[in-house]
């Protein structure tokens, strides 16, 4: 029974030392030409750059609800303005004792409905836009776990998990200090101009998978499948982050996401060469050892 025991274990380490290197392999040989276009800015206020159709969308659509709720805010600010100085007890000592008008309760009834109706004109195509999803050129079914991301090509049998890099394996694999608690292990790779499905579950709790550069987020429930889509434009090629965006433990803020946006010859000589190896390695999942601060 120990020697059985022993053998395991040496087999799986020996699996586990396999994936890992051929992990290491996928990620620093792909990164060495990609720039970060996707993290976040210290100090910025804004939106990550948008390079999917779906993410310049929704930019489009909240600078339009800003408009409409710049305008709004200046009209009340207006109207309390001259409320202030047209009725005080000085300009106005012997106020008015009528209690209702009909045509101004009628205009503030009508106009929010019509703003609302404007706003729903212009969201809702935005919504069923994401909701639609077309036909994959590439599918990816992406799986949440306590803490990290696994991912399947099902059409090519390739399967991997990704873990967070801990602060001194960033170098190794291409990555400086600012990119700490967002760059992992491994990548989910795409290839630009083309329509990626990701299918997202979860195998314990409710996660979320999102990366904001491409617009999208879609929360991976346990026993369900759902799906998103995006299309990363030609000439984007690099390396976009994200974050599991629905809390799901203890150690939530350390599932990051990494996708490699590259070219399609490019992708395609990832999944016919290195990434089989994956395939080939026994799907054998190799967990990284994390010394996070949360867990001292």
């Amino acid at each position: 029974m120990t020697f059985r025991k022993t053998l395991s274990g040496l087999g799986a380490g020996i699996g586990a030392t396999l994936t890992a290197g051929i992990a290491a392999a996928q990620t620093m040989g792909m990164r060495d030409g990609l720039e970060i276009i996707g993290a976040p800015t210290p100090g910025g206020t804004g939106f990550q750059p948008g390079v999917t159709e779906l993410a310049r969308d929704i930019r489009a659509l909240d600078t339009f609800l800003l408009v409409i709720m710049t305008a709004i805010v200046l009209f009340v600010t207006a109207l309390l303005i001259y409320a202030m100085v047209r009725h005080n007890a000085k300009a106005n000592p012997t106020p008015a004792t009528f209690t209702h008008n009909t045509r101004i309760e009628i205009t503030w009834t009508v106009v929010p409905l019509v703003i609302l109706v404007v706003i729903g004109a212009f969201s809702l195509p935005v919504l069923f836009k994401q909701q639609t999803i077309p036909d994959a050129d590439v599918v990816v079914k992406a799986t949440g776990y306590q803490w990290y991301w696994g991912y399947e090509y099902p059409e090519h049998g390739i399967a991997f998990d990704s873990f967070m890099l801990a602060e001194d394996e960033l170098a190794e694999f291409g990555y400086t200090r600012d990119e700490f608690l967002m760059a992992t292990d491994t990548a989910m790779v795409v290839p630009t101009g083309a329509t990626v499905v990701v299918q997202v579950t979860a195998a314990d709790v409710i996660h979320s998978w999102t990366i904001p550069a491409f617009g999208v987020k879609q929360d991976g429930v346990p026993g369900r499948l759902a799906e998103l889509w995006f299309e990363v434009d030609e000439g984007q090629e690099g390396v976009y982050f994200g974050q599991c965006s629905e809390l799901c433990g203890v150690n939530h803020a350390y599932m990051p996401i990494t996708v490699f946006a590259v070219t399609q010859e490019e992708y395609d000589a990832w999944i016919n060469g290195e990434a089989q190896e994956f395939a080939s390695a026994g799907n054998m999942r190799a967990p990284r050892v994390i010394e996070l601060a949360s867990a001292e």
